[in-house]
């Protein structure tokens, strides 16, 4: 056969052109391999010495189940591996090493522009026959209409025979496609059933139902864990949604009791006026600490809606720092803190949202002052760590008990001290922190002992130059 007729043969379409051929049906590879796995078991159930010829798409999941033939059958059988004759490169040391086993053959066969799309597994013994015919169809181009279907489409058009006519005019035609070289190994004439058995035939439709139940348990459980995982995170966001909204309720009902504690008390006629002051204090104190729960709460409502959509910008922490730390000079002298700052000048920029990285340093600031007692101390430092420029605030306070670390970033949380105003602050602060970090690709780090001081070490990835 010359080589111009050979680039034109497809055994797909001999199989399809045979009178009342075998029905092809659009599957996926995961259908087109339970359907070889359903032969390979019936043959080995059976013990059948069958003849091979194979050409299987690229994968060791579809060689492994020839290897599992092999092992499981004490005889000899004979495997013939068809593959294209590459036309730029002379295979012959394959084909050598191959064939020196006589139970695998490999065949080779003239370039062709169908089977190059072609796959067939056929089973040829004097009990059974068989064949499984998959063609892999031209990707169509994309017409816009068809962009906007978002649909998976099956990979192979197969279709599978047990007639001993279909199986020998296909064989017939790959034959005619073998190159002169390999068709010295191939057989003439092969000896196997017009058609096999009714007892088989059931057998392997049995196995091919019970295969293909394994595929679809398998996708259902794939669906349910999928499912389940997607309920899941609804679920813990609900959950986290009910805590913030309760834990927000408390916070704003606490003051709301203190006041009206207050206003039930100026109303007594024996209130003396160092009572009556005192009592305007605390009404004047609980409608600070509302208005700052508030306040904080519109901030973060509005920080974590509007976060996602922040574009990322290079910040220098040399031109912010420094004027921060001033603003908070005068709090830190009244109550006797030292607080000094060492921000090299050369530092790189970090990725931040806009006003995200002041917040940051704002934050952090104002607790190490809150929380360190009068005569402490309180340093900002920044250097370069790798891929980051890391941000540390140390001080020399009350310091964070090793249960509370692990809280201390959760909404409306604050560490209980008796030498602290509890009330003080609605503990939004470090969640406003931990949130603009997941932003811009940051983390941040603590370490803390009680009575020995905190340090916040902040991570912020460096803008590095292109």
């Amino acid at each position: 056969m010359n080589d111009s007729l050979a680039q034109d043969l497809s055994i797909y379409q001999l199989a399809l052109s045979m009178q009342a051929p075998p029905p092809p049906l659009p599957l996926s590879p995961a259908t087109v391999l339970s359907l070889l796995r359903s032969q390979i078991d019936l043959l080995i159930e059976q013990k059948i010495v069958a003849t091979l010829w194979v050409k299987l798409p690229p994968g060791k999941i579809w060689q492994a189940e020839l290897l599992r033939y092999q092992s499981a059958i004490d005889q000899s059988i004979v495997i013939y591996h068809c593959q294209l004759e590459e036309r730029r490169r002379n295979d012959a040391k394959a084909i050598a090493h191959f064939n020196s086993s006589p139970e695998k053959l490999v065949v080779k066969l003239l370039p062709n522009r169908y089977l190059q799309r072609e796959y067939f597994f056929i089973v040829l013994s004097p009990e059974f026959c068989s064949l499984i015919l998959a063609h892999r169809p031209l990707k169509r181009r994309k017409t816009p209409i068809h962009k906007k279907r978002n649909q998976k489409t099956l990979s192979l058009v197969a279709m599978t025979t047990v007639e001993g006519r279909v199986i020998q005019r296909v064989l017939d035609g790959i034959k005619q496609a073998i190159t002169p070289e390999s068709a010295a190994i191939v057989p003439v004439d092969s000896i196997f059933p017009h058609l096999p058995e009714s007892m088989l035939i059931n057998q392997l439709l049995v196995k091919q139902v019970q295969r293909q139940n394994e595929i679809n348990q398998q996708l259902m459980t794939k669906r349910l864990t999928k499912l389940q995982q997607q309920n899941q995170k609804l679920a813990n966001k609900g959950q986290t949604k009910n805590e913030y909204l309760s834990n927000a309720c408390q916070e704003l009902r606490t003051p709301l009791t203190h006041m009206k504690t207050a206003l039930s008390l100026l109303n007594s006629p024996t209130l003396k006026p160092p009572q009556r002051q005192r009592y305007l204090q605390m009404l004047n104190n609980q409608c600070d600490r509302q208005n700052s729960l508030i306040n904080g709460l519109l901030d973060l409502v509005h920080l974590e809606r509007n976060l996602q959509e922040s574009p990322l910008e290079p910040v220098f922490l040399a031109d912010l720092v420094p004027g921060i730390v001033s603003t908070y000079q005068p709090v830190a002298q009244e109550k006797g803190i030292m607080l000094a700052y060492t921000i090299p000048t050369d530092l790189p920029s970090v990725w931040c949202i806009n006003g995200g990285l002041k917040l940051i340093v704002i934050n952090l600031l104002h607790n190490s002052i809150k929380f360190t007692p009068n005569g402490g101390q309180v340093w900002v430092r920044s250097r370069v760590n790798g891929d980051y420029v890391q941000l540390e605030v140390r001080d020399t306070g009350i310091g964070i008990g090793e249960t509370d670390i692990t809280k201390i970033f959760d909404s409306f949380y604050r560490v209980r001290s008796m030498t602290m105003d509890e009330s003080s602050g609605p503990g939004l602060g470090l969640t406003v922190v931990q949130q603009l970090l997941w932003r811009c690709g940051g983390f941040i780090n603590v370490r803390s002992k009680p009575n020995e001081g905190t340090t916040f070490i902040v991570n912020l990835p460096r803008v590095r130059d292109r």
